[in-house]
């Protein structure tokens, strides 16, 4: 299969350019094996043999011996080799010495500690639209901040956003069709609760709980449900489940990156009011959320409200993935007033874009609104600085500026 170029291959070059030892971490078959193979001049998979996990504890230096960059892949099943990684990164006193990849935090988190100026961190995440080749890429995200008007037409139909939504950015799926899509998505979904998370955290979990508890982050994915909310869920009409089994399974499921919330933002406001501070609940593709649930394309598009969460959470995956080209994070806003903005992507440098997300248009003069009391009645300009650029990001097909100049922009058009 031909290697498609990912906005992480940039991130990747820059920073073994800066450090010795790059950590790439995110959710099993997300790509990042492929694409830190595009970089490394040698290689070992920890996971081709348990005598490998052993040489590693006993022999290091062999393990790590070989043409630099070298790939460690999934090095977390021998924790022991980050100190290692360190010493000889001090060592060498060289960059781009090694890669590491990993599908979960070790156990003991090792990766917290004596990391500082030796190691740097980066997050990949399923396929954007823009990287799998759907999206035409004819507005740039990182150009919004001096675009003064947009243009661009969507290739996608909003049946073939639901196709899409249903199929992920899994860079295995790439040809396939709706069907094995799911059959993908179910297996994915199955293993998740009943041998990653397990072998990840070291506690048996209760598989059927856990894929229980799938299904309840899928029913309120993109909304900023409660631990008590989602206990009553996964309850259901059986026995209570306690708050603290939910918040531990929870963390189990960020432990392999198959949790992605969305942090609020924290910034500076020139209004009394107050920020919430909640997180949005994301799984790391929106696939995940449909298989819990056993939706295909077809019933999704027949449901706008829920294909609305859908959309939502397609469009956060891909402006984290776009925004990561150029170190950007992405974040919501909410306050007590009701005021609420989908995505801030905030740069490095403190330059801030907020976006609205609607997958019709019977919405967008509400989102404008929104986007527009943002700018100027809440964030204080003076301290945090002028937004770059305000953006309506839809399921339609033309993208155009509003005569506010705030962008309407398919998620079809968008690239990094």
């Amino acid at each position: 299969m031909t290697y498609l170029v990912r906005t992480a291959d940039r991130v990747l070059d820059e920073l073994l350019g800066g450090l010795g030892a790059v950590l790439i971490e995110g959710p099993r078959g997300c790509g990042k094996t492929s694409t830190a193979l595009e970089h490394a001049a040698s290689s070992v998979r920890m996971d081709r043999s348990p005598e490998m996990v052993a040489l590693a504890d006993l022999n290091p230096v062999e393990v790590l011996r070989g043409a630099s960059p070298r790939l460690i892949d999934e090095w977390q099943l021998a924790p022991s080799l980050w100190n290692a990684i360190r010493h000889e990164v001090d060592d060498r006193r060289q960059r781009g010495q090694f890669i590491l990849s990993g599908s979960a935090t070790p156990a003991d988190d090792i990766t917290r500690h004596s990391g500082a100026g030796r190691f740097a961190r980066l997050r990949m995440r399923p396929m954007s639209l823009s990287e799998s080749q759907h999206s035409s890429g004819e507005v740039s995200l990182s150009g919004l901040a001096h675009a003064t008007t947009v243009s661009g037409t969507s290739p996608l139909t909003y049946d073939a956003l639901a196709s899409l939504a249903v199929r992920g950015g899994w860079p295995a799926l790439l040809g396939a069709t709706d069907r094995h899509a799911a059959v993908f998505s179910g297996a994915y979904l199955d293993d998740l609760c009943r041998t990653d998370v397990p072998f990840a955290v070291g506690v048996r979990h209760d598989a059927d709980r856990l894929r229980r508890l799938v299904g309840s982050l899928a029913r309120n994915v993109a909304s900023e449900a409660t631990l008590a909310a989602i206990a009553r869920d996964v309850s259901g009409a059986g026995p209570p489940v306690d708050v603290k089994t939910i918040a531990a399974y929870m963390d189990a499921l960020r432990r392999v990156f198959a949790l992605d919330e969305l942090p609020a933002w924290s910034v500076a406001l020139r209004s009394r009011s107050r920020l919430r501070t909640q997180p949005k609940l994301h799984l790391c593709d929106p696939s995940l959320a449909l298989a819990a649930l056993g939706v295909g394309p077809a019933r999704l598009a027949r449901d706008p409200a829920y294909f609305g969460q859908v959309f939502e959470s397609m469009v956060v995956r891909d402006l984290r993935c776009l925004a990561g080209a150029e170190f950007g994070n992405v974040y919501h806003y909410r306050d007590n007033t009701g005021l609420e903005v989908d995505a801030i992507i905030e740069y490095p440098s403190g330059a801030w874009g907020a976006a609205e997300v609607k997958l019709g248009s019977a919405h967008l003069a509400q989102a404008e609104r929104n986007l527009l009391t943002l700018r100027d009645e809440r964030v204080d300009a003076d301290r945090t600085g002028p937004a770059a650029f305000l953006a309506i990001i839809t399921g339609t097909q033309y993208a155009y500026t509003l005569p506010s100049g705030v962008h309407v922009i398919p998620l079809g058009t968008l690239g990094p």
